[in-house]
């Protein structure tokens, strides 16, 4: 008779100590999991039969509902001719497509500015209408959600504006009146098969407005051609 061999007793127990582990294990495992998902226990009255606990209430946090309305620029009002002029700049290369605003939109944010007798307001309207986009490609930029502003490098006074003064005959201009040339660079990021599109243009152009002693605050007067500045 063959006497059983005392490794192979010893690896029996050995298997029987890992099954009994494991069963330990996933017992436990259950027992955690099924606490993860009913939640902590429900106190009831003494005496009372657990059978009758109202069942945990599993809430969800709801979406949050996005509150931001679209908002037109603004020009800041300013007595500092050079802050004005970085303000109108500003504002006036500022538009977003997919804030339902159309361009004529845009253009009055820019004629609130103007100078109040409104001697130049159609043909400041008619400049304004230069740097914006047509209606036509404002639809067609609304497609990828197209937005645009401007980062300002420098602003001063030109050369030729003081030339211009020099030679201007008197009463021409208004007390207050001054020119600022903006270089800077305009900015657009737009939504192209469902990634973000950006582009880079250098802009450069002239801004003519009239402030003290003729008006507390600064006023546009008018714009020059875009790319066409004084220098």
């Amino acid at each position: 008779m063959k006497t059983p061999d005392l490794s192979d007793a010893r690896s029996r127990h050995r298997m029987l100590a890992v099954l009994a582990a494991l069963v330990a294990v996933l017992v436990l495992t259950g027992i955690g999991v099924y606490g993860l998902i009913t939640g902590p226990p429900t106190s009831t009255e003494p005496g009372s039969d657990d059978s009758t606990a109202p069942e945990p209430v599993v809430t969800v946090p709801a979406e949050p509902v996005p509150t931001t309305t679209p908002r037109l620029p603004v020009v800041r009002p300013s007595a500092d001719p050079e802050t004005f002029a970085g303000n109108v700049a500003t504002a006036l290369f500022s538009w977003d497509t997919a804030s339902g605003f159309m361009p004529l939109d845009y253009t009055s944010v820019i004629l609130a500015v103007g100078d109040p007798p409104g001697a130049e307001q159609a043909g400041l309207a008619a400049d304004i209408a230069t740097y914006l986009p047509s209606r036509e490609a404002w639809v067609e930029l609304r497609q990828y959600a197209t937005t645009q502003h401007l980062t300002i490098d420098t602003i001063y006074v030109p050369n030729a504006w003081d030339e211009a003064v020099a030679q201007a005959q008197p009463g021409q201009l208004a007390e207050g009146t001054i020119a600022y040339t903006i270089e800077g660079t305009r900015h657009r990021e737009g939504v192209w098969n469902d990634e973000t599109v950006t582009s880079e243009h250098p802009v450069a152009f002239t801004v003519f407005l009239v402030c003290a002693p003729a008006y507390d605050t600064c006023h546009l007067l008018r714009l020059s051609q875009l790319d066409n500045p004084l220098r």
